[in-house]
Parts: structure tokens; C-alpha cells; sequence
């Protein structure tokens, strides 16, 4: 145990809380966490397993009368926790009479008083944007326009000046309009690398990657066919790139992800003159020297990663977004492909399509949709009904460990549970439990679980020492995470920490009473390279859901900051 866990650990004792969270807060509060935990007792509700009855009583029991409900820092702290909750639900900002509602719900007589303590103590930032224009306004009128007023949102500091960053970021790109190539070139190019490496590009592909040529951002639709014609489209830009000498950088959210492009370019190129790279090795090496540069798997990336990525890129750098727009958005804050699109300061092109295996039809299918019965003459597609949670679980544990690997021959590494839910009996914990009973049994963490690190990135803990867990990923580099506390069980996932990341076989797990989607319920399907088995314990549900529920709403600033820029 480190000293500042120790010290940590101790506060949480005086406190009346629980020592097993001083790993958590030190990872969350920084160096400083006693000092700060004994100051403000409040901020136990940096963590998400805390509520705000916790929080008062351990306040109390450690302030005594000095912890009084409209004590500034608890109204801070208040504003901040219900700020957080929206940041877990994607929405990177609370409109600010919203936010108030909010506050007042978790029980804060003056609202209004809480957001401005919130602001004293930088716990939360305001925007104010006018995004609409006067468009009945007639200059020869004389006069000036009413100017509308501002709308007003909320954010976490973070968050908020995240997306900020990313929306000038993409301005500045944006502000560069050099082309690579021009028109002509660009479509020259394509099929000269074509003919080099011996396949056929569609027409949708060539248009797509002219523009690509031509405008600095881009976001390059794809759809659940579309990972064969992505590395072909690599390869030609790859082509682009070196003729016109900028370089090219394809990055992916995910090892897992990385490493099934670089897959799929190996088996056009024998000696693949592209790496694939994760985009936390990317980013580290910023800024880049590179005149392309692509990321894959768009729809997983959050404002925050997105700001990175696009800070990172040198002027006049062409920044491609290649993304399905039919997934959910990231797990984290944002939905930046779609509001980069909807701002219409961007390009948006087609990528075009390969012949849909079944796992893409099904796909396909939800997203106009509906669940159809698709022919799988291989089993690529097996639906498997379930009445109770319980039998899910049982079912999923039995098509990981047996029926997957002896019909198909998928090994259970090669396959990856995804799950609506995060609790329950079909929940990505219990399945957790059961299937590290079943594939590597211990307690707690061991070497050759199967892990997932607070970036995203999913692989087998190798060892644990004093300076942190080693954790072999999916493009079998390594990578030490130095605190394991932050390591999460992954053999089962919820649909948000799958997002990014492809398997050969997928098992997609829809217990009783969860909310179903239609992107939801995509995004899962298309985490599945060759197999998925759909089990499904809705009791009918599934096709309601996928019919009705078409998209996840979130609450964002990009669009206007994008426009406004």
C-alpha cells in the first residue's frame, strides 16, 4: 500500500467511510487526496458508488456542526455529483435551468446558490452561445438585428473546455483548406493503388476518397460491411500520402480495434506498408508529422479523446473521421462524428460497402429497424431465447466455454460477451463471476484475467508489482497500469465499454427489463467480425425497442461551436 493510500485511508477511518475507497480517491483526487479529502469531506462523491446520504453522514460525523447543509462546499459538491451523473450519460453539458431542476431533486433548498458555489470553486464552468441567426433581418431597413439571447449551459471543467478545444482544434483544421492532391490526381491515385495491390474499389470509395484529398475534415460513413473496403481505402490513401509526401497516421480506439484493421490490411498487402496505432500511442508522441490522419471506429471517441487527437494534428493536416453513424455514441461525454456532421462545417462522404456476410445483414436490418431472420448456413447468426435472467447467464457461460469453440472453433479469447446491463444476473458483473470461475479461477485479480484498463483497451493482467499491473493487450504489446484498482473484469462488457473494440464472435446478451434501442442493440452486433449468438430474455422487447427507440439523445455545445467559430 502506498503512502498517500495510507493517509487516505486513514481520513476515510475518521470519517466513519469504508478504507477500501482511499485507492479509488487517490486515483481520483491526485497526489494531494488526504489533504483535501480532510478539508471537504464532500468530495467522497467523486465516486460514483457514493451517494449524497453517504457523503452528509461522513461529513458530519467528521465536521460535526461545522457540516451544515448549505455549507459551500457541500453545495459545490452537490452541483458538481449531479453534473457528473449527466457526464456518465454522455451529455457533455446541463442547459442551466435544467441543472437547477437537477439540483434541487438531490435536495438543495436554493439551486441557484449551488451553481454559484459550484462556480467559486471551479467545479463547474458556464457557456453562453448564440448559435441563431436573425435571418428576417433586412439591412436596407436600416436598424440593427435583435439579438437573440444566449443560451446558457453547465459543464464539468473538464468536460466542457474539452469539447471547447476540440471545436477550435477542428476550426483550425478546417481554416488550413489546402488540398493533398487535386481532384484529378486523388482519383488517379486510387486506382493506381489499386492496381498495385490488386483489388477493386467502388465508386462510393473513389468519390469518398477524392474528397478526402480536397477538404480538411471529413467524416467518412461507413456501414456494419465496411472493414474489407476501410483497408482498402487505407491503402490508397497510404498511396496519396506517400506521392504527395505529408505522411499518413490510421489510428483506432482500441488495441482490439487496431488490430483487426491491420488484420484486414495484411490480407491485401503481404508486407502492409500501414500501422495501425492505438490513439493513446498516438497522442503521446504528439504533435504529429503527418498530413493525413485517420481514425477508425469514430463513433467510440468522447470530446476529451477527440481534443487530443485533433490538438495533436499539425496545420493543414486533413483529419478524417471514419465512423458507422448508426452505433451509439462514446461511453464517454460526446457524440462527435454526429455533431461534426450536423455543423455542416465539415464534409461528410460515403464509404462504400462489401457484400453483407449474415452478421452484417442482421446488423443491417437493425438499423432500418427491425430483427430479421437472416440465412447463416455457417452459424454465423445463432438467436437464443431465454426466459429469465437466469438462463441467460447459464446459456451465455455455455456458448462462451463449449458450444462457440466446438461448433465454430472461435476460442473463448477470441470471443467477447456483451451485455445491456451493468447488474442483475445477466449483468456484465455476474457474468464476470462466473466466467473467471469458469476460464481462470482466484480471487479477486489474477494473472491471465481478462481486464480492461481505464482507457479502454482490453487484455489479459500478466503480473501484478509495486509499479503497477502489467497488461498484455490485443496487438500484443504491453502496457503497465499503476493503478490496478482501476482495472475492471472483462470477459463480459456492457454495450458502452465494448464500443471500439471487434472480436471474431460477439455474444450479445439482452436480459428482462432493459431498455432496448436501436443503437444500442447495432453497436453490439457490430463488435462481431465472423460470429454472434443473440441471446435474447426480453420476452419480446428486442423488437420493440430496435422499432421504436432510434436514437440516444445527449446534450452538447459542439454544433455551436463549431458554427459560432
Amino acid at each position: 500500500m502506498s503512502e498517500a493510500v495510507e493517509q487516505v485511508s486513514a481520513v476515510l477511518d475518521r470519517m466513519g467511510a469504508p478504507p477500501a475507497l482511499a485507492p479509488r480517491l487517490v486515483s481520483v483526487l491526485g497526489p494531494h487526496a488526504a489533504l483535501d479529502l480532510d478539508a471537504d469531506p464532500w468530495l467522497l462523491l467523486r465516486l460514483p458508488q457514493v451517494s449524497v446520504e453517504q457523503a452528509d453522514y461522513c461529513a458530519r460525523h467528521h465536521l460535526g456542526e461545522q457540516a451544515r447543509p448549505d455549507d459551500p462546499r457541500r453545495l459545490a459538491a452537490l452541483t458538481s455529483h449531479v453534473l457528473r451523473r449527466a457526464a456518465a450519460r454522455g451529455h457533455t453539458a446541463v442547459e442551466a435551468k435544467r441543472l437547477a431542476t437537477m439540483v434541487g431533486q438531490v435536495g438543495v433548498p436554493d439551486p441557484s446558490a449551488a451553481v454559484s458555489a459550484a462556480e467559486e470553486r471551479e467545479e463547474a464552468v458556464l457557456f453562453e452561445s448564440t448559435d441563431d441567426t436573425d435571418d428576417d433581418f433586412d439591412p436596407a431597413d436600416g436598424g440593427v438585428p435583435d439579438l437573440p439571447d444566449p443560451e446558457r449551459h453547465y459543464a464539468l471543467p473538464d468536460v466542457g473546455r474539452a469539447e471547447q478545444r476540440l471545436g477550435e482544434q477542428i476550426l483550425r483544421l478546417i481554416g488550413g483548406n489546402d488540398p493533398v492532391m487535386d481532384s484529378a490526381t486523388a482519383g488517379e491515385t486510387v486506382d493506381a493503388a489499386a492496381e498495385k495491390y490488386g483489388f477493386e474499389v467502388t465508386g462510393a470509395t473513389r468519390d469518398a476518397l477524392v474528397t478526402v484529398a480536397l477538404r480538411p475534415v471529413v467524416v467518412l460513413r461507413q456501414g456494419p460491411s465496411s472493414l474489407p473496403e476501410l483497408a482498402r481505402a487505407v491503402l490508397c490513401l497510404h498511396l496519396m500520402a506517400e506521392d504527395s509526401q505529408v505522411g499518413l497516421s490510421v489510428v483506432a480506439p482500441t488495441a482490439q480495434a487496431a488490430a483487426a484493421l491491420q488484420n484486414a490490411v495484411a490480407e491485401l498487402a503481404a508486407d502492409p506498408p500501414v500501422r495501425v496505432e492505438t490513439l493513446t500511442a498516438l497522442t503521446e508522441r504528439a504533435p504529429l508529422e503527418t498530413g493525413l490522419v485517420v481514425l477508425t471506429e469514430a463513433m467510440s471517441a468522447g470530446v476529451s479523446s477527440a481534443a487530443q487527437l485533433a490538438s495533436a494534428c499539425p496545420d493543414g493536416a486533413h483529419l478524417v473521421l471514419a465512423a458507422d453513424p448508426h452505433q451509439a455514441p462514446s461511453a464517454s461525454p460526446g457524440q462527435v462524428v454526429i455533431d461534426v456532421a450536423t455543423s455542416r462545417t465539415a464534409h461528410v462522404a460515403q464509404l462504400g460497402e462489401a457484400p453483407a456476410a449474415p452478421v452484417q445483414e442482421l446488423a443491417a436490418g437493425v438499423a432500418a429497424g427491425e430483427v430479421p431472420d437472416v440465412a447463416a448456413p455457417g452459424r454465423e447468426v445463432v438467436r437464443v431465447a431465454a426466459s429469465s435472467a437466469e438462463e441467460a447467464a447459464h446459456r451465455t457461460v455455455q456458448l462462451i466455454t463449449d458450444s462457440i469453440p466446438r461448433a465454430l472453433e472461435i476460442a473463448p479469447e477470441q470471443t467477447q460477451v456483451v451485455t445491456a446491463r451493468e447488474d442483475g444476473p445477466a449483468g456484465a458483473r455476474a457474468l464476470n463471476a462466473a466466467l473467471k470461475e469458469r476460464l481462470n479461477p482466484g480471487r479477486g485479480f489474477d494473472a491471465g484475467d481478462r481486464v480492461m484498463t481505464d482507457t479502454g483497451d482490453q487484455g489479459y493482467l500478466r503480473e501484478v508489482t509495486a509499479d503497477g499491473a502489467a497488461v498484455e493487450l490485443a496487438d500484443g504489446s504491453r502496457t503497465t497500469v499503476s493503478d490496478p484498482a482501476s482495472l475492471r473484469h472483462a470477459w463480459a462488457l456492457p454495450v458502452a465499454a465494448a464500443h471500439g473494440g471487434l472480436w471474431p464472435a460477439v455474444v450479445v446478451v439482452l436480459p428482462p427489463n432493459t431498455p432496448v434501442s436501436r443503437p444500442q442493440v447495432y453497436t453490439a452486433l457490430t463488435r462481431a467480425t465472423r460470429h454472434v449468438s443473440l441471446v435474447d430474455a426480453t420476452g419480446g422487447a428486442l423488437e420493440s425497442g430496435v422499432r421504436e427507440n432510434a436514437a440516444l439523445e445527449r446534450t452538447t455545445r459542439l454544433v455551436s461551436v463549431l458554427r459560432e467559430g
